[in-house]
C-alpha cells in the first residue's frame, strides 16, 4: 500500500520534503496559500493544491485525515503554524509533525501535545559546527545519549590497513558500519568516478585513503580516532 502524506507549508524547507517523500514512492498532497510555491512543487508531487490551511473546511475538503501523517512546515508565520496544527488535531489526524524555529515554539507545541517537532535550523547548526571542528567528518546522525552515526575519509595513518589491525573498538570504541569506496565506471560513454557500499567489513578488509568509512560511536571517541590518526 502506498503512504500518503501531506505537507504544508512549501518553502524551500517544505519542498525538500515533499519532493523526498515522492521521490521514495509516497503520495504527497503539497499545500501553500502561495500560488508560486504550489506551481513550483506541481510536477513533482501527486498532488499540489492552493489553500489556506488555518481553514478547516478547506482541509477536510482534501481528505487531511486519510493521511498516515501531515508534516506542518510553515516556516515565517508561527500564528499560522499553530491554527493549522489545531486544526490538525481538531480532524483527529493520526501523526502530526511540526516545525519549531527555537525552543519557545517548541514548548508550545509540546504544550499542545505535539510530539515530533522538527528544528531544521538547530540540524543546519550542528552540521555546519560539526564541519569546522572537524573537516574529515562528512554526513553524520545525531543520535541520544551524545552517539553519533558519521562518515569520515579515512585517516592517513589508518590508510592501507586491514581492519582489525585499526582496532576500531578495541581502542576507540567505534563501531565500523559501512565503507564507501571510489570506482572507475563507463557511465553513458563516459569513465567516472563512481561511489560504491562495500557492504559489511570484515577484519580483513583492506581501508585504503581514498575510503569513506561510516562508523557508530560517542561524539568524543570519534574525535579521538581522528585527531590521533591524522
Amino acid at each position: 500500500m502506498v503512504s500518503k502524506f501531506a505537507v504544508i507549508g512549501l518553502g524551500q524547507f517544505g519542498r525538500s520534503i515533499a519532493r523526498t517523500l515522492a521521490r521514495r514512492g509516497a503520495e504527497v498532497l503539497a499545500i501553500d496559500n502561495d500560488p508560486d510555491h504550489v506551481d513550483d512543487l506541481k510536477d513533482d508531487v501527486a498532488y499540489a493544491v492552493v489553500l489556506d490551511a488555518t481553514d478547516q473546511k478547506a482541509l477536510k475538503a482534501q481528505n487531511i485525515e486519510d493521511m498516515d501523517a501531515v508534516v506542518v512546515a510553515i516556516g515565517e508565520d508561527f500564528e499560522a503554524l499553530l491554527l493549522t496544527t489545531v486544526m490538525l488535531l481538531d480532524l483527529k489526524v493520526k501523526r502530526i509533525i511540526a516545525r519549531a524555529a527555537n525552543a519557545q515554539q517548541r514548548r508550545i507545541l509540546e504544550k499542545m501535545g505535539i510530539e515530533e517537532i522538527l528544528s531544521p535550523e538547530d540540524e543546519v547548526a550542528k552540521t555546519v559546527a560539526e564541519n569546522l571542528l572537524n573537516p574529515s567528518v562528512g554526513a553524520f546522525l545525531q543520535l541520544p545519549d551524545n552517539y553519533e552515526i558519521v562518515e569520515i575519509d579515512v585517516p592517513r595513518k589508518a590508510a592501507n590497513k586491514p581492519v582489525r589491525e585499526i582496532q576500531l573498538r578495541e581502542k576507540y570504541n567505534l563501531n565500523l558500519i559501512t565503507v564507501k569506496r571510489a570506482y572507475e565506471e563507463e557511465v553513458n560513454g563516459e569513465v567516472k568516478i563512481v561511489e560504491h557500499i562495500i557492504g559489511i567489513p570484515t577484519p580483513d578488509t583492506i581501508l585504503y585513503e581514498s575510503d569513506t568509512i561510516i562508523i557508530l560511536g560517542k561524539v568524543q571517541d570519534v574525535e579521538k580516532f581522528t585527531s590521533m590518526n591524522k
